[in-house]
């Protein structure tokens, strides 16, 4: 039941993910806000949690004695694209081979060994990776906006496509 949505949401963020200026890579519109290339990456990089997911009971960002989570670093568009490309088609795998009871087994996120959250698989599938995804994408709309780049249709017409 989940993979209609996933592959939609999937479609609809690389066709952002084509369109960021590598040559406004840098832009941030605030001082704390990520750069266009970090949040365009972080985008990319979210839907491989999906297989973290599916496959692992947890995950730890900073497990003692080991550095903590690196995200991985895009310069390129083909390198956004790769790294997205490549997350999707190993989550989207990892989904349509997981049964309904191993989806419904709690999954954790750990910090330190602490834990943080525990939730079902598929409720972590459906939060942390599809609707962050979707809320990073809509933050890359209004940086579009800012520096005059023709924002995607999502979920019908944007003011730049007026038409799918």
């Amino acid at each position: 039941m989940l993979l209609p949505e996933f592959d939609q949401e999937m479609a609809t963020t690389r066709k952002y993910l084509e369109r960021v200026p590598m040559d406004k890579a840098a832009w941030k519109p605030h001082e704390k806000s990520m750069s266009m290339i970090q949040l365009a990456g972080h985008i990319a990089e979210m839907p491989g949690w999906g297989e973290v997911t599916v496959k692992q009971d947890s995950f730890d960002m900073q497990p003692a004695g080991a550095p903590p989570y690196e995200p991985p670093k895009v310069s390129t568009s083909k390198d956004l694209l790769d790294l997205f490309d490549k997350n999707v088609s190993k989550t989207r795998a990892a989904i349509a081979s997981a049964s309904d009871e191993a989806l419904g087994k709690p999954w954790s996120l750990l910090a330190a060994g602490k834990n943080i959250f525990t939730m079902p698989r598929i409720a972590v599938l459906r939060s942390m990776v599809m609707s962050h995804v979707i809320h990073h994408r809509a933050q890359l709309s209004v940086y579009f906006r800012l520096n005059g780049v023709p924002v995607p249709a999502t979920y019908g017409p944007s003011a730049d496509e007026g038409n799918m």
